[in-house]
């Protein structure tokens, strides 16, 4: 062949290869267009019902959409998803705790709102969902204010959601709530080298108590089909005895603290009864994968189940439970946050409160007394500071706010006298007449104080030594609007996986704690402003509300296939009562 002649051929398969490449462009784009029609509003739309349909159509990624971080999540997304995915669903919260207490005083009753990061996650949400939260009445005066029905309406000042109080005997709330749930099932989960405790007597108060609240949740239900978010480690029996009552329920249950590995759960006598009741959920959510994997592995080794982890579910019993990580979060914009003065003044409210002087350094700590948040080890940290860098002596004055918690405990007990002779020590050695290093305030606060100390310091502290997420973190950063302050974070708190800019730290290393509050002291305002600037838009994106719209769209997404399922079954519900559909079942029939 000629060179004319190959030259010609060579400019034929060009030719060929460029045609074919914008057929394969046409048809992706064809295919693109055909499948996904534009995005109208009619009169009667906005965009947070398109919003929340978008999200719908993604959420098959296990709530890591893309689409979702680009909405606004807010109460009225929330109130979106119900009437648009959930009509008519009612919304149950189920907690030990209560959001709003009511105790005694000499001059009647005062309401008390306890600063606990479960009510400051769950609160606005049962309040956007106008939903019941079922709870233990454990105010001395809650009895007091409730209907005939142990019904009280709340918020007091703008009823918007019901609270149902439920009633423990003084011999219940020792078995289930001081006994197995937190001498048993709390230092099982945490590594705070705390041996649990079990008793054969904590197990049955346990069991009694989950099954008193499965019957107040029946009680409350207004049909078969609601939508019941059982919480935290006081329930794990509580989704099974409610599957059992009602099947059509989805429940999903989130697990505030972290879940064991394998070997450690393994210690629990009652494992396979704890696993088998949480099993009973439709979803059940964790803070972090790495807890989830846990879990998973749990039941992995203990139980004759299923664990497809590609569809991240488990399947046991002719049930499939979806298992997921939901990052929970704090409201955002904090509607108190509207009550409370620009943060010079409250500076000089705290300083006055506590005699500060004006040219010291404030560093606050905020939690429950207990011994997982590290309490101890800060003031390791204070004093290995002062050790080396005794300037600071007199510049910088750390705040302790640790409100009083199970206190009957021993475990309790003995860190509470613990932390008591360590601040005096520190403040012997280190203080004089009108200096006190360290101030410890174990007493209860409200929200708007928390958040007013919050606003005033320049460094908050949160040295957990174990902790599912802690929103102290993050309502640290969600109140500090001016873009100051420093956050000293542990990485053992799971909000260390979101707030990268915070200084993490291993709180068992002393030496590397005092060092990084060297830093925090010595940081400059605009460096400050660099770091808390992307962690307020973490903490806006990712809001208590995507937290609880995650979880719910979820479920959306699992009522719907049930519906499905039980049209394409000529209408007959599922043999085994059950509304949650194994998804990869129907894939794999789908392509058999």
């Amino acid at each position: 062949m000629s060179d004319y002649g190959v030259e010609v051929l060579w400019v034929l398969i060009l030719a060929c290869l460029g045609l074919s490449a914008v057929a394969v462009v046409f048809s992706v784009f064809q295919r693109r267009h055909s499948h996904t029609p534009a995005v109208t509003y009619s009169a009667g739309e906005d965009v947070a019902s398109e919003a929340a349909r978008k999200v719908l159509r993604e959420f098959e990624k296990n709530g890591h959409s893309a689409d979702a971080a680009l909405i606004t999540w807010s109460p009225d997304t929330l109130r979106k998803i119900l009437a648009g995915y959930l009509p008519e669903t009612q919304v149950i919260v189920v907690s030990n705790r209560e959001p709003y207490i009511h105790n005694t005083r000499d001059d009647g009753v005062e309401l008390l709102v306890p600063a606990s990061g479960l009510v400051s996650a769950l609160e606005p949400i049962t309040r956007a969902c106008a939903g019941t939260w079922i709870a233990y009445g454990g105010g001395t005066a809650d009895r007091l204010t409730v209907d005939k029905n142990d019904r009280v309406e709340v918020p007091p000042d703008n009823p918007s959601y019901t609270l149902r109080r439920v009633w423990l005997t003084e011999e219940e709330y020792r078995g289930y709530y001081l006994g197995f749930a937190n001498e048993g099932l709390w230092p099982l989960c945490h590594i705070a080298f705390t041996r649990p405790i079990f008793r054969a007597s904590d197990w049955e108060a346990y069991e009694a108590v989950n099954r008193k609240f499965a019957d107040t949740v029946v009680a409350e239900a207004r049909n078969e089909r609601p939508i019941v978010l059982v919480q935290d480690y006081h329930f794990a029996l509580l989704p099974r005895m409610i599957r059992e009552r009602l099947p059509e329920a989805i429940i999903i249950t989130f697990w505030h603290i972290p879940w064991p590995n394998s070997e450690v759960f393994s210690i629990c006598p009652w494992r396979e009864r704890i696993l088998e009741g949480l099993l009973g959920s439709s979803i059940i959510g964790f803070h972090t994968q790495f807890h989830a994997n846990n879990f998973a592995e749990s039941v992995d080794r203990f139980l004759e189940s299923r664990i497809e982890r590609a569809d991240a579910a488990i399947s046991y019993g002719g049930q499939t439970t979806l298992v997921h990580a939901y990052p929970i979060s704090v409201e955002w914009p904090a509607e108190l946050l509207a009550k409370l003065p620009d943060v010079d003044q409250c500076r000089a409210r705290v300083r006055e409160r506590f005699a500060l002087k004006a040219d010291v350094k404030l560093c606050v700590g905020v939690e429950r007394l207990d011994y997982t948040k590290g309490i101890l080890d800060r003031f390791r940290a204070l004093e290995e500071l002062f050790t080396k860098h005794p300037e600071w002596v007199g510049k910088l004055v750390f705040l302790q706010i640790a409100a009083p918690s199970r206190g009957t405990l021993p475990a309790y007990r003995q860190l509470h006298n613990e932390c008591r002779r360590y601040v005096e020590e520190l403040n012997q050695r280190y203080g004089s007449e009108d200096y006190s290093p360290v101030l410890m305030v174990d007493k209860h606060h409200t929200q708007e104080q928390v958040y007013e100390i919050y606003r005033a310091a320049d460094i908050c502290m949160v040295t957990s030594l174990h902790d599912g997420m802690n929103l102290v973190a993050k309502e640290f950063v969600a109140a500090r609007d001016d873009e100051q302050g420093v956050l000293l974070l542990s990485t053992f708190a799971g909000a260390s996986r979101e707030l990268l800019e915070a200084l993490i730290v291993n709180p068992y290393d002393t030496a590397m704690t005092s060092e990084a509050l060297l830093q925090a002291l010595t940081m400059t305002p605009e460096e400050q402003r660099e770091r808390m600037r992307p962690m307020r838009e973490m903490v806006r994106d990712n809001n208590v509300y995507r937290w609880a719209g995650s979880m719910l769209l979820d479920a959306a997404r699992l009522r719907k296939r049930g519906d499905l399922d039980r049209v394409m079954g000529n209408g007959e519900r599922p043999s085994n009562n059950n509304n949650v559909i194994p998804m990869f079942e129907r894939i794999r029939k789908a392509v058999s």
